[in-house]
């Protein structure tokens, strides 16, 4: 089943083999540290991305992980789908 959040996993997927990063998608079991959605690397930079559809935003615990790997010197990143129609700020 094609979900929204799956199709704009499909496409961040897409753009980065285009650019050549590194990247992995862990399966969370409860187990370890949590994690994103992708953990990347490129060019020497360590980068996380979470990705979310419709109005949805990180839980807290994906705020606290894209925190941390601020904190470590990474960069972490949301991406949303955005209504090309809509006001944007």
């Amino acid at each position: 089943m094609t979900t929204p959040e799956s199709k704009i996993k499909a496409k961040v997927k897409k753009l980065l083999k285009d650019h050549g990063v590194y990247w992995l998608m862990p399966v969370q079991n409860g187990m370890g540290a949590p994690a994103l959605d992708f953990h990347c690397c490129h060019q020497g930079r360590y980068f996380g991305i979470e990705t979310k559809a419709g109005n949805k935003r990180p839980t807290p615990r994906q705020e606290i992980t894209m925190n941390d790997i601020r904190l470590a010197g990474g960069l972490a990143f949301l991406i949303v789908p955005v209504d090309p129609l809509s006001p944007q700020i």
